[in-house]
C-alpha cells in the first residue's frame, strides 16, 4: 500500500522528534573529553598531608616491609640550583602545632653497654630522655621502649633521593600509640642536589599536627658509596636549600644533627639561628662544640633496653620537664622577617 508524501513526512517528523528527545540524549551521549580547568592533575601521585588531615595509610606498603630502591643513575656532577634568598620568602611566625603532653615525662631507666661518667654534667641529671632509630633496631616494642624512659624517638625516614628506611612507616605509627613525640630525620648524601633530597623527605614523611621539627643529618660517611667532600661553602649552600624547603612545607624549621668532625669542618659559626642536635659520646657538648647551642645531645650509641635487641642510640632534650612541655607546645618561636 502506497502513502502519499503528506503522510510519509509526518511519520518522518514524529520519529526525529523522538530520537531528539531528553530521553534519547541519555541513551545515546558520549563522554566529553574536556576537563574543568580549576581541576590541577598532578604529575605524579604523590600528596601532601595537610596538619589537619590523617595520616596516610600505611597497611599495603607494611605488608612487604623493604626499602624502596628507585634505579636512577647518580649524575655525574650534582648541579645545585641557586639558594632562594631568605627575603623572598613570605615572613610568617612559626609556631609548633602540637598540643602540650597530655603523657607524664618516664623517668631515665636505660642501660649502657659502654657508660662513660660525665661528672657533674651527666645527662642523667636532665629531665627528658628519648632514642633515634633506624631499621637496625628491628621490630622495636615501642611500649617497653616508652617505659624505660623513651619520651621521645626520631626515626629514620629517608637518605638520598631514592632511599627509604624499610621500617620508617611501621615505628612511624607505633612510636605514636605508644605516647612519644616523633619526628623523623633525613641522612644527606652529598652525591645528589639537596632540592631532589628534600622532595624524597617530603614525599615520604606526613606532614601531622604535634610532630617534632624534621631533621637533617649532615656527617662524614666513610662507608657511604659516595666519597665526594664538597667544600664548606658548597655544604652550606646544599644545607640551606634542602633546609629551606622543608621550612615552608612542614611549617617547623629543621634540626641539624652532626658529629664532631663534620662540625669542625663545616659547621662552626654557622647558622646560629638553627636549632642543633649535637653527638658527644665522650664528653659533653660544651667540651666537643664550645660555644654551640643545642636542644638535643646524643649521649651514648651503646644504650641497652627492654624492647630493643641489641643496641640503641640515647638523647637528651636541654631543659627540664616544664622546658620540654613548652617546647613541644609551641612556645618557641622563629623571628618575623622586618
Amino acid at each position: 500500500m502506497r502513502l502519499s508524501g503528506v503522510v510519509i513526512f509526518s511519520i518522518a517528523s514524529l520519529c526525529l522528534a523522538g530520537c531528539t528527545s531528553t530521553s534519547g540524549v541519555d541513551a545515546l551521549q558520549v563522554p566529553s573529553s574536556e576537563t574543568t580547568s580549576s581541576v590541577v592533575r598532578p604529575p605524579a601521585p604523590v600528596a601532601s598531608v595537610g596538619a589537619a588531615e590523617a595520616e596516610p595509610d600505611f597497611a599495603q606498603e607494611e605488608a612487604t616491609e623493604q626499602a624502596v630502591a628507585m634505579a636512577t643513575p647518580e649524575p655525574a656532577e650534582s648541579i645545585e640550583p641557586p639558594v632562594e634568598p631568605i627575603a623572598l620568602v613570605a615572613p610568617k611566625r612559626l609556631a609548633r602545632a602540637a598540643p602540650m603532653l597530655a603523657e607524664p615525662v618516664q623517668r631515665y631507666r636505660f642501660r649502657d653497654a659502654k657508660p662513660i661518667n660525665f661528672g657533674r654534667a651527666s645527662p642523667r641529671n636532665l629531665a627528658v630522655h628519648g632514642v633515634d632509630v633506624s631499621r637496625w633496631q628491628g621490630n622495636v616494642n615501642w611500649g617497653k621502649l616508652r617505659a624505660q624512659g623513651a619520651n621521645f624517638a626520631y626515626i629514620k625516614a629517608t637518605d638520598g633521593g631514592d632511599h627509604l628506611d624499610p621500617m620508617f612507616r611501621k615505628n612511624w605509627r607505633n612510636a605514636d600509640a605508644a605516647g612519644l613525640k616523633r619526628g623523623a630525620y633525613h641522612f644527606f648524601y652529598w652525591c645528589r642536589t639537596a632540592s631532589e633530597q628534600a622532595d624524597w623527605f617530603i614525599r615520604n614523611v606526613p606532614r601531622v599536627e604535634g610532630a617534632l621539627p624534621p631533621v637533617i643529618d649532615v656527617e662524614w660517611n666513610g662507608e657511604s658509596s659516595c666519597k665526594r667532600r664538597p667544600s664548606r661553602q658548597k655544604v652550606l649552600e646544599k644545607m640551606q636549600v634542602f633546609m629551606d624547603k622543608l621550612e615552608r612545607h612542614y611549617g617547623q624549621r629543621p634540626i641539624i644533627y652532626t658529629a664532631p668532625d663534620f662540625y669542625r669542618d663545616n659547621l662552626r659559626g654557622a647558622f646560629l639561628d638553627y636549632p642543633f642536635w649535637l653527638r658527644a659520646v665522650a664528653q659533653h657538648p660544651s667540651k666537643v662544640y664550645p660555644g654551640r647551642k643545642w636542644v638535643f645531645w646524643q649521649y651514648s650509641g651503646s644504650g641497652l633496653s627492654h624492647g630493643v635487641r641489641g643496641r640503641i642510640d640515647l638523647n637528651v632534650f636541654h631543659g627540664d620537664e616544664r622546658a620540654w612541655r613548652n617546647w613541644v607546645g609551641g612556645r618557641q618561636m622563629v623571628a618575623e622577617a622586618e
